[in-house]
């Protein structure tokens, strides 16, 4: 591939991203024009001149030093194209929702049956939502750096170049609507088949990940290709995968969860939130669609690490993995009413039942099935092997943004039905106790990149041994950096690139 295009030098600070896929501005509604003008006028903000290294300069002998161990980019959710397979037809990201295919997936108990048209194809460095919309980047920076300063070329994981062992980074899609488990596995495979066209069984690939990418990595060192245990196994990591994996470098990587995955759920994502009358050929990831990828549920929080309050603002024991919790306080289109009755009358577009036109004991069955399976998910990467962990991780995150931890469970008496607020607003309490907003900020929220608190990042609540020589987790943590940036621009940060590159170019091949 020819060279990206430089653009001005510093910039990638302030630039316009794409909200992936959870609100940028979660707590005042903006129109779209309001928000484009918004962003445009961020550079030009503040009282002084904002900083940034020079990659160019700081890096400039790294181009011309060999030898550099290869590089695998991991995306996250929503960060690779999704196709038609048979027609090509680009469906995510595009401006307006496509009339012939959907991003819902078929929800049926059997995930690995659940399967359409749509397929992944590259990574999504920029994308134009809408037609008189400036383009966003998204990847572009990220790749840009690893080429420009890193000293890599890019490679095709299916067509190595030759000496593709070194100094080549290689970019991972996958379909980030399915199970993490599947797509990790996906890409172990991958992995292994590169290594026999480059002819190194030795080869070991340090790997960067964005957000969801990070636990598609994780799974896929700790595990290889092996499924989740079955119910009632305790999950054992054997680390399979540290024949093909040395590090993990990872971008804002929810290693609790986020809760901010649980918001989504409950209310969907639109790129056009806040505009009236609301475009809905714009709106991307309704609940309706979020519903049916088994990866959505994978993001939620982690076991214990799940924290709701009440109307006073204390805690409330909630198990996010029951079922039965979801219906009682209608969460996620799954239980609400309205849903139920048309997925019941078969009107609900690409999600028909398929042993049972609208049957709602199959809606059920998927439901229970996503859950157990999120759970599964969240013990197998929380699991402690034996011995010290052969691959390492460094993480780079954000945690000057108030990031949703706690949503709020209030009874809405006059309407008779719970409400669950993922969103800041002044409270009353049955007993007329009185919360402030920026109360219920303090009660709700917690330092973060705006979507995976820093405590999530670095695995703070995890239970088991420290793993880590500096910080004080269970995860092998060997590096961490944080910046002031939001979740979806993390991995265009150059302060951040900064820290990145300088571990990347002196890892060396053995």
């Amino acid at each position: 591939m020819g060279k990206r295009g430089r653009g001005e030098e510093g910039k990638g600070e302030g630039r316009l991203t794409v909200p992936l896929p959870f609100p940028l501005f979660p707590f005042y509604p903006f129109t779209l024009v309001a928000f484009l003008t918004f962003s445009l006028l961020l550079p030009l903000a503040g009282c002084g001149a904002r900083h940034t290294p020079n990659l160019e300069r700081i890096f400039a002998g790294a181009r011309e030093r060999k030898g550099k161990r290869p590089v695998v980019v991991i995306p996250g959710i929503l960060g690779s194209r999704i196709v038609n397979r048979k027609t090509g037809e680009v469906v995510w990201p595009s401006a307006f929702r496509s009339r012939l295919d959907d991003l819902s997936l078929p929800t049926t108990p059997d995930l690995e049956a659940n399967r359409d048209d749509l397929v992944a194809a590259r990574i999504v460095e920029t994308a134009k939502l809408a037609k008189l919309a400036p383009e966003v980047y998204v990847y572009h920076y990220l790749l840009r750096a690893l080429e420009d300063y890193g000293g890599y070329r890019e490679g095709d994981l299916d067509n190595p170049p030759e000496g593709g062992d070194q100094d080549t980074f290689y970019v991972f899609p996958y379909d980030w609507r399915r199970d993490n488990v599947e797509s990790a596995r996906l890409l172990v495979r991958r992995l292994q088949a590169l290594k026999l066209r480059l002819g190194r069984p030795d080869l070991r690939f340090n790997i960067v990940a964005h957000s969801m990418g990070g636990l598609v990595a994780r799974y896929a060192a700790m595990y290889g290709d092996r499924d989740l245990a079955p119910e009632g196994v305790e999950a054992r990591p054997d680390w399979q995968g540290a024949g093909l994996v040395n590090k993990i470098f990872m971008f804002g990587t929810p290693n609790e969860g986020s809760m901010e995955a649980f918001a989504t759920l409950l209310e969907g994502y639109s790129v056009t939130e806040g505009l009236r009358p609301r475009v809905r050929l714009l709106d991307k990831l309704s609940r309706e669609d979020v519903l049916t990828g088994p990866s959505i549920f994978q993001l939620l929080p982690h076991g214990g690490q799940a924290r709701f309050l009440d109307e006073h603002l204390r805690p409330v024991q909630v198990d996010l993995y029951d079922p039965a919790v979801w219906r009682r306080y209608q969460w996620s289109a799954a239980n609400d009413p309205a849903f139920r009755a048309d997925y019941a009358r078969g009107l609900v577009r690409g999600q028909e039942a398929r042993t049972g036109k609208g049957a709602l004991e199959e809606l059920d069955a998927y439901f229970a099935t996503v859950l157990r399976r999120a759970r599964r998910f969240h013990e197998a990467l929380d699991a402690a092997g034996s011995g010290e962990a052969p691959v390492k991780l460094y993480a780079f995150g954000g945690d000057c943004e108030e990031t949703l931890s706690a949503p709020v469970i209030v009874r809405d008496e006059r309407r008779g039905r719970w409400l669950t607020l993922v969103r800041p607003r002044e409270l009353r309490s049955s007993d007329g106790q009185r919360f402030t907003r920026s109360q219920v900020v303090a009660a709700m929220y917690e330092p973060g990149d705006g979507r995976v608190t820093r405590a999530s990042l670095l695995g703070v609540h995890l239970a088991g041994s420290r793993a880590s020589a500096f910080y004080q987790t269970a995860l092998p943590i060997a590096y961490a950096a944080f910046a002031c940036d939001l979740h979806s621009d993390l991995q265009n940060n150059k302060t951040l690139q900064d820290d990145a590159l300088t571990l990347l170019i002196n890892e060396m091949i053995d």
